[in-house]
């Protein structure tokens, strides 16, 4: 039974009684009346973020000049340790702001690859993130390697009896997401890394719709190898650059494949062969973007002042509420769950097919005031960022939505897609 009654009041209440409303207002909202539920994709400005980044500019580089990089130097390793102990749940030492998502797994499963020569198959889920698989099949294509594919529920998500039936001594890694991109669903990331242990193989894990929004404990359920992005549930910005994680034990044992200068030891030594050093810094490859590195960091504080376990609290509750309006005002309309029921199956978005979502989800955008995203086949994804969306910024949302499609209004637009959905 429903914890909500479905009335705009209630929502009043939840927002009257949250404990993180004071961060809605560290955040900029350039068009107050705009209801934005697409935090999955980029998290909203920190209102902070502009004056620190300036700060940068004109004193680092513009003051500082090449000075600035005897502070600028650590900071991949520095912002690392606070995503670590903050975020991600892993020691200091095992996390590395580092280039993008996509370049950061090709580096951990090329390493992982080549540290079990021995083992012919790497698997991936046929419903991961495209950049997942597509690294995934360009590395077994070029190692000759056996690509296993596990079929994961598209809505449901990851089942672990299927992994277990695709694992073998002949496995050397296992690349998976925390959180399916579709539909928000929660994979047991403990029982995976326990089976993957079973059979010898390592796991890699993607924490981009996962990190800032879900705690997840790296140390604690064993994992191996984790990369994420740090412009969603994390507010770094556009192409803010992502993280990379390494168990302590297994970092001298790993080379990457991409041997930049940052991972050198002794790095001002310009020494003619790659010596890389002994710690997460190998994975570390040529100069950080130090400009949308500076925006990372007025970002995590908030993470940090409002803790993940509080966002995690919320975030369930949204989504709560999201699929609890959804039965009540869209379901009659043609709208069915794609998210697992369970709001402990789930991360913090929500998602909803109808077989005419790509122009509601355009219409909704165009004419409606809301925000959110269009996936594929047919599936809107509803993705309230626990740090800045409000109960009632969901109950409108989707008010909003149950009205338009009474309308037909979206039956207006072209079925053609856009490049960006």
């Amino acid at each position: 039974m429903s914890r909500f009654d479905g009335t705009r009041e209630e929502a009043e209440r939840h927002d009257r009684a949250d404990p993180l409303g004071f961060l809605r207002d560290r955040f900029v909202h350039a068009e107050p009346d705009l209801l934005y539920l697409d935090g999955n994709s980029l998290g909203r400005l920190p209102a902070d973020t502009p004056e620190f980044v300036a700060d940068v500019i004109r004193g680092g580089w513009g003051r500082g000049l090449i000075r600035s990089w005897n502070d600028w130097i650590d900071w991949n390793r520095q912002i690392g340790d606070r995503l670590a102990e903050h975020v991600l749940g892993a020691r200091p030492g095992e996390v590395v702001l580092s280039d993008s998502t996509t370049v950061n797994l090709y580096k951990l499963a090329w390493a992982a690859l080549d540290h079990a020569p021995g083992r012919r198959a790497l698997v991936v889920d046929a419903d991961d993130f495209p950049t997942n698989r597509y690294v995934a099949q360009g590395l077994a294509r070029q190692r000759g390697l056996d690509l296993r594919v596990v079929h994961s529920d598209m809505d449901r998500g990851l089942d672990v009896e299927s992994l277990r039936a695709v694992l073998d001594d002949q496995v050397a890694l296992v690349v998976l997401s925390h959180v399916a991109y579709r539909s928000g669903a929660l994979a047991d990331m403990a029982a995976v890394n326990a089976l993957a242990r079973e059979a010898g193989a390592l796991v890699l894990w993607d924490l981009s719709h996962a990190a800032g929004t879900v705690p997840v404990r790296l140390t604690e359920d064993g994992a191996d190898l984790a990369v994420g992005c740090t412009y969603k549930y994390l507010n770094g910005g556009p192409g803010s650059p992502a993280f990379l994680y390494v168990r302590r034990s297994l970092q001298r044992r790993l080379r990457q494949p991409i041997q930049g200068w940052f991972g050198q030891r002794d790095q001002f030594a310009m020494a003619p062969g790659f010596d890389p050093v002994d710690t997460v810094d190998r994975f570390l490859t040529g100069t950080p973007p130090m400009l949308s590195t500076a925006a990372l960091v007025p970002a995590l504080a908030l993470v940090e002042e409002a803790g993940v376990d509080r966002l995690r609290a919320k975030g369930r509750l949204l989504g709560e509420l999201a699929v609890d309006l959804a039965a009540r005002r869209l379901a009659p309309l043609g709208f069915r769950l794609a998210s697992p029921e369970d709001p402990d199956r789930r991360g913090s978005h929500v998602t909803l097919w109808h077989p005419d979502a790509w122009r509601i989800c355009r219409a909704l955008a165009d004419e409606a005031g809301v925000v959110c995203d269009y996936r594929e086949p047919d599936r809107l994804r509803i993705g309230p960022s626990p740090a800045y969306t409000r109960f009632t910024d969901v109950w409108d949302a989707l008010e909003r939505t149950g009205r338009l499609v009474e309308s037909g209004r979206h039956t207006r637009l072209p079925r053609a897609k856009a490049r960006i959905t």
